[in-house]
């Protein structure tokens, strides 16, 4: 079973969580693009757009955190993180 845990995060509070899994025999990274989608499907939010920095943290750490600059709209949270909380 594959896990992501999607947060939203304002001034150092946690304000919304979400656990995505996902028992699919499809590759980790269509589990990971699926489960952002479904998650920001459920907030009401557009997908956020991927930067060089949130790839080389994700693919070290299986966490990343999602700013403003990763998001065409206005956010009202300070970041959104993911993190695989449990993999196949």
């Amino acid at each position: 079973m594959f896990r992501l845990w999607v947060k939203q995060w304002k001034d150092s509070r946690l304000m919304k969580d979400v656990t995505i899994c996902d028992g699919s025999d499809d590759t980790r990274t269509h589990k990971v693009f699926r489960a952002i989608e479904e998650a920001c499907y459920g907030f009401d939010l557009g997908k956020p757009i991927w930067l060089d920095r949130n790839i080389e943290e994700f693919r070290r750490h299986s966490v990343t955190r999602f700013y403003q600059d990763n998001f065409v709209e206005d956010i009202p949270f300070d970041y959104m993180e993911i993190r695989v909380i449990e993999e196949d």
